[in-house]
């Protein structure tokens, strides 16, 4: 037994050992973008190379906001992402559930078709989206331009079908045959059963809303409806790149993110684990 505890010991000293130079190449650019959050235009491009935070963040925040109101993108960005992740996983969870668990004509054909949108391009879909959204329902410079048209997320619709098709049927059966009606199945049975997935679903939902640039950039062209990626961009211009405000406000986009995850980190393990099994 003391063997095998100092084999295993030594085993998870070399795996640190291994990884931790890894993991410090893997945050150094976080560090970097933080410590030039903190240095003024002209300390970045020093030929001195700079490793410690400095005091200019205010100021490169201050900047930033007086040139893009960028509180005002940050809220909706996040306003915008929590609804999409919410409706998504809703909406990707219900599909999930009637491919997974009902047996209809044309099922195969549906899935097929999921499978079939996922190798598509945004860049194949995006002027026929923007014509439609923009031009044919009258919707440019909202906010239901901004969470209705990638709402359906054919990944997070295999993932939930994923999910649902490993839990046993004859939870579902016994609930049946007790006069439980469908919907409180999925809602009071099925949809606890999946929390793992569900919250892994939400995490990269969230981060694919909080990115999402093109699409902002095309719908809403108006600056009190920017989102923050879109707000950030407009500080690069021709003659003048605000290279401080743009790592302060990279600083406070990389932060929701750190924080969602931290909090969601060990249901995003086993809801990755869970969907990678047959």
């Amino acid at each position: 037994m003391k063997s095998k505890s100092r084999t295993l010991m030594m085993r998870k000293l070399v795996l640190h050992a291994a990884l931790t130079p890894l993991a410090i190449i893997w945050l150094f650019p976080l560090w970097m973008m933080f410590v030039f959050s903190t240095t003024p235009d002209y300390g970045i491009f020093s030929p001195e190379i700079v490793l410690w935070p400095s005091t200019n963040f205010v100021e490169n925040f201050n900047n930033l906001q007086s040139d893009t109101n960028f509180l005002r993108a940050m809220f909706i960005s996040i306003t915008v992402a929590v609804i999409y992740t919410i409706l998504s996983v809703m909406l990707t969870s219900m599909a999930g559930w009637a491919l997974a668990r009902y047996r209809f004509a044309g099922r195969s054909v549906v899935i097929a078709i999921i499978l079939g949108t996922i190798t598509l391009p945004f860049a194949v879909v995006v002027i026929p989206q923007f014509i439609m959204v923009a031009r044919e329902f009258k919707l440019a410079n909202t906010w239901v331009a901004l969470i209705v048209p990638p709402l359906f997320n054919s990944l997070g619709v295999l993932f939930m079908r994923q999910s649902f098709s490993m839990m046993p049927s004859e939870l579902f059966d016994a609930a049946r045959v007790e006069g439980v009606k469908e919907w409180r199945i999925f809602l009071h049975i099925a949809l606890p059963l999946a929390r793992p997935t569900m919250a892994a679903l939400s995490i990269i939902l969230f981060l694919a809303s909080w990115n999402n640039y093109l699409w902002p950039l095309l719908i809403n062209s108006r600056p009190g409806v920017m989102t923050a990626p879109v707000a950030l961009g407009t500080l690069i211009g021709l003659t003048k790149v605000s290279w401080g405000g743009i790592m302060a406000g990279a600083v406070l986009l990389t932060a929701p993110m750190l924080v969602v995850f931290i909090f969601l980190q060990r249901h995003f393990i086993s809801g990755i684990a869970a969907g990678a099994v047959k």
